[in-house]
C-alpha cells in the first residue's frame, strides 16, 4: 500500500483572496509585460466596488503598451534617486528604510518558512512581497496553508497600517495612469480584508 500526499483543500473564496494577493505582487514587482497586460484585460468584475475597479483596471490594460507602462513604473518606483512613492512598509510606519518593521517581518518570514528569492535585491517589506506572501500563507504554498488566526496575525503585523495608505497614495500619484486603477483594487481589497478580519 502508497501512500499518497494529499494537497490541501482551499475554499474557493480563499483561492480567490490568494489569487487576488498574488496579482497585486506581481503587477507591482516590475513593469507588466505585454502577456501580463493581455491577462489584466481578460479580467472580469461585478458590480462591486471591486469588480467595478477590476473592470476599470482591465479596461486601463487593453490601452497600455508594455514601454508606456515601463516608464510609468519608473517614475512610480525607481526615478532617479528615487520614485514618487516609497512602497516599504518600514517607510510608510517609520519615515524611514530598514526600520524595526523590517526586522519584525524578517522574524516572521522564518517562522512561516518563507524566504526573500535568491535574484531579489529589495527589502523584503516591499508592498510587492508582502501581497506575494500573504497570497503564499493563504494556499500554503511553503507548507501548510495558514489557519484564519495565522493570516489575521501576519495581515494586522505587517499590512493593516500602512498598505491601504499606499493603495491610496498610489491611486492619486501625480505619476499614475495604468497604476491609478491598481491603486483603487489594492485600497478597496485592504479595506475588505481589514474588515473580514476584524468580523472573523
Amino acid at each position: 500500500m502508497t501512500m499518497t500526499a494529499t494537497a490541501p483543500v482551499i475554499a474557493e473564496e480563499d483561492r480567490l483572496r490568494a489569487d487576488l494577493y498574488n496579482f497585486l505582487g506581481l503587477i507591482l514587482s516590475g513593469p507588466p509585460d505585454e502577456m501580463l497586460l493581455v491577462q489584466t484585460a481578460q479580467l472580469e468584475g461585478d458590480d462591486s466596488p471591486l469588480g467595478q475597479a477590476i473592470a476599470t483596471l482591465s479596461k486601463m490594460a487593453r490601452v497600455t503598451k508594455p514601454k508606456s507602462v515601463t516608464s510609468e513604473y519608473n517614475r512610480l518606483f525607481i526615478g532617479l534617486g528615487r520614485g514618487e512613492l516609497l512602497p516599504y512598509a518600514s517607510y510608510y510606519m517609520t519615515g524611514f528604510l530598514n526600520e524595526k518593521p523590517l526586522a519584525a517581518l524578517r522574524q516572521d518570514m522564518t517562522r512561516h518558512g518563507l524566504a526573500r528569492a535568491e535574484n531579489v535585491f529589495e527589502p523584503e517589506d516591499n508592498i510587492a512581497s508582502l501581497m506575494e506572501m500573504m497570497g503564499a500563507l493563504i494556499v500554503g504554498r511553503f507548507g501548510s496553508p495558514a489557519s484564519l488566526a495565522q493570516q489575521k496575525e501576519f495581515f494586522n503585523r505587517h499590512i493593516a497600517s500602512w498598505a491601504g495608505h499606499f493603495f491610496g497614495d498610489l491611486e492619486g500619484a501625480k505619476g499614475s495612469v495604468f497604476y491609478t486603477p491598481v491603486g483603487t483594487v489594492g485600497r478597496i481589497f485592504m479595506e475588505i480584508e481589514a474588515e473580514a478580519f476584524r468580523l472573523g
